[in-house]
């Protein structure tokens, strides 16, 4: 559902995957929607209610129909899914005539994921679930969908389907888990990525990136560029925000929650707080390297069932990600001695969100560390051709 050229999450990465399959010689179609994300607002130049063809970096791309909520809630979300399942099955159906190799889904949304299994049936393809975010779980536990009876159903009906496929991946090792509790055999891991020889730390470009925003020499920055939603709970730095006047608080990105947020700290006076819009990608290494602390927040509950994309970039540059999770989760275990690449504090908590700050800003050996091990963990886990030639080993291996 999500494409280039989308900037932010999953469609950042499907754009990216189906252009370096390109590039390897790999003849590839996209049916997707027109690009909305994070701001829920269709593109310039697209339709919400028009079928259109295009070529992008020669990959053939087919945009259905996708009804598209100024303001998602819960039932305005299961409607938005379900109209590109439906706009999209057509399309789907055509290309069995094409004879691809694998079709391969990315969840969300889960809705696709018939039409996808039943393409790969009738044209002979192996069929290929990647999950991105599980959100069913996602949708109940962080109640988007409020009613709770349906949970029990709705989780059956996904195992089921899960199993019909051929190759089910994730992102992370926690999601890896999850998938052998939902009765997912043999899943492959398939982590998102950084691309090391673009983005990286850029000290004359973070320099004048903290010179725009007026900052003191030594004054703290601390950013949040990424989707504002709900399952990042950002209202948390709001009140962060009032307890440490002395820092510069930036928000970079959309979503469907960033004007509730924008009144609220309008009401507050915060004139420590500034939104920004998403920045372009020659502009992304430059704001990110200004940055003395990234804030990776999430509610409690959300760090397993989501691994947020910001943090393969944040990772790149060798940024200092303080992030909220629980300690058992995979974010929380990026915190602990094997890897010591984040520090991490409870989620939904301003005065553990302060309390970090203050320790993170006035401890240089530990800030200096941590970076370091960022940088290490990237080169070692999320170089983007290392995972993309990883995947494209186990694409063969499903295509034979």
């Amino acid at each position: 559902m999500n494409y280039a050229p989308e900037l932010t999450g999953i469609g950042k990465y499907t754009g990216e995957m189906a252009e370096w399959l390109v590039g390897q010689g790999h003849d590839v179609c996209v049916v997707t929607a027109p690009p909305y994300y994070p701001e829920w607002k269709v593109g310039s130049g697209y339709s919400s209610s028009r079928y259109r063809k295009e070529v992008i970096k020669g990959v053939r791309v087919y945009r259905c129909p996708i009804y598209v909520p100024a303001t998602p809630s819960g039932m305005k979300r299961i409607v938005h899914l379900a109209s590109f399942a439906l706009s999209s099955l057509p399309v789907m159906l055509k290309q069995m005539f094409w004879k691809p190799g694998m079709i391969m889904v990315v969840e969300p949304p889960l809705f696709c994921a018939p039409t996808a299994w039943l393409t790969a049936r009738l044209s002979g393809a192996s069929c290929w679930l990647h999950i991105q975010d599980f959100e069913v779980d996602a949708a109940f536990d962080l109640g988007i969908i409020p009613f709770r009876w349906m949970k029990r159903l709705v989780g059956t009906i996904e195992s089921w389907l899960m199993r019909c496929f051929d190759v089910v991946s994730t992102i992370s090792n926690s999601m890896l888990k999850r998938l052998h509790d939902k009765g997912i055999n043999k899943p492959f891991l398939f982590p998102n990525w950084a691309d090391l020889s673009h983005i990286k730390f850029d000290e004359v470009g973070g320099g004048n990136f903290r010179q725009g925003l007026g900052l003191n020499d030594g004054q703290c920055l601390c950013l949040y560029s990424g989707n504002i939603a709900v399952k990042q709970g950002l209202e948390v730095l709001l009140d962060v925000a009032v307890r440490l006047p002395n820092c510069q608080f930036v928000i970079c990105g959309d979503g469907a929650n960033r004007q509730v947020l924008q009144v609220e700290a309008e009401e507050l006076a915060l004139n420590n707080l500034l939104f920004l819009p998403l920045q372009a990608l020659d502009k992304l290494a430059a704001m990110l390297s200004a940055a003395d602390i990234h804030l990776v927040i999430q509610k409690k509950g959300a760090a397993d069932l989501v691994m947020p994309s910001k943090l393969t970039n944040i990772f790149a540059v060798g940024g200092l990600a303080l992030v909220t999770a629980e300690s058992e989760s995979e974010l929380g275990q990026l915190a602990d001695d094997q890897y010591g690449c984040v520090y991490r504090c409870d989620s939904e908590s301003a005065s553990a969100l302060v309390e970090s700050i203050v320790e993170l800003n006035g401890n240089k050996p530990l800030s200096d560390s941590i970076r370091d091990k960022a940088k290490v963990y990237a080169e070692k886990n999320i170089d983007k051709t290392q995972v993309l030639h990883q995947f494209e080993r186990q694409l063969k291996e499903a295509t034979k």
